[in-house]
């Protein structure tokens, strides 16, 4: 509930974390977003997907981040919800005063100069931009993690459409970086530039554990709170209408999967799945998105191999 609980109650939380992770007890977790010297990266650091023969795709980059000053959202008054989204608001001027972001900041609170109308929430939400009504999740409400709803949630989104940040769900911010394309450094670097810009705000710092990294809401995610994945077509692979036989291939790639709405939600129309690294802890982010592009090479084998099978 406090950014300090996991090393506060470390007896406790180090068997939780070394259970769900699969790492030693007294892992110590290092964050790094430098390319150079990862295992697998291509010559000249390039991680292009036309590479492997696929076309753009979707791809996106995302991390979790709470800031050091407030409560975890579990334990967040109504107040400390305001209070934190309006210290946001500080970096999104910022934002939006830079041309290669720009953009606007869509707010959910009651009374707030950026409060949009439920129909533009909607839409927004439509457009798999912002974040669903978080009172109808009973994990999150019974976490008091959804409490106080609709106060202190919004999102910004820049003038591309490819850059928001969502305030107020299961971490204070999810930061995240979209776009079609086939270039996978270009998600990853537009998305630490930006964590720049706002943990270089004066007063703004994000909540880090000297030996957990990135602390989050949930253990799962915690070291560097990131996801990175693209939507990828397995038509072969998920002949059979489910996504069992891509799960069974990603598996050992160590990779995830999920449908195209994100956790619990249907694979789309020709096979497209939302492909991600499972590691999040004791893994650098640079490691995250190497992962991603080795996992798709592999995965592409794979469904070219079916494709020869069932032709066979």
């Amino acid at each position: 509930m406090q950014p300090a609980d996991y090393d506060r109650f470390k007896p406790f939380f180090s068997k939780v974390i070394a259970d769900y992770h699969g790492v030693a007890e007294d892992a110590k977790h290092v964050n790094s977003w430098d390319l150079s010297g990862v295992e697998g990266l291509p010559e000249g650091g390039k991680l292009d997907l036309a590479a492997l023969g696929l076309p753009a795709l979707s791809m996106r980059v995302r991390v979790g981040r709470n800031l050091a000053d407030f409560p975890l959202p579990g334990a967040m008054t109504q107040e400390d919800r305001v209070s934190l989204e309006k210290k946001m608001c500080e970096a999104f001027e910022k934002l939006k005063a830079m041309p290669e972001y720009g953009g606007g900041y869509n707010s959910l609170t009651p009374g707030h100069p950026d409060k949009i109308s439920d129909e533009e929430y909607k839409q927004l939400v439509a457009d798999h931009i912002m974040f669903k009504d978080m009172a109808a999740d009973p994990y999150l409400a019974s976490a008091g993690i959804a409490s106080d709803w609709p106060y202190g949630r919004g999102c910004y989104v820049s003038e591309d459409r490819g850059f928001v940040i969502w305030v107020g769900e299961e971490d204070h911010l999810r930061i995240m970086c979209m776009k079609k394309g086939t270039v996978l450094n270009d998600v990853f670097d537009r998305l630490k530039t930006a964590l720049d810009v706002v943990s270089g705000i004066e007063g703004l710092s994000f909540a880090m554990s000297p030996d957990y990294g990135v602390v989050t809401s949930c253990p799962t995610n915690l070291g560097t709170g990131m996801r990175a994945s693209v939507h990828i077509g397995l038509p072969k692979l998920t002949a059979d209408g489910t996504d069992a036989k891509a799960k069974e291939v990603c598996k050992p790639l160590g990779l995830s999967v999920r449908g195209i709405g994100g956790e619990h939600t249907p694979i789309g129309e020709g096979g497209v799945c939302d492909i991600s690294p499972r590691a999040r802890f004791c893994i650098t982010e640079a490691e995250i998105i190497c992962a991603l592009y080795k996992g798709i090479k592999l995965l592409k084998e794979k469904e070219d191999a079916a494709s020869d099978e069932s032709t066979a």
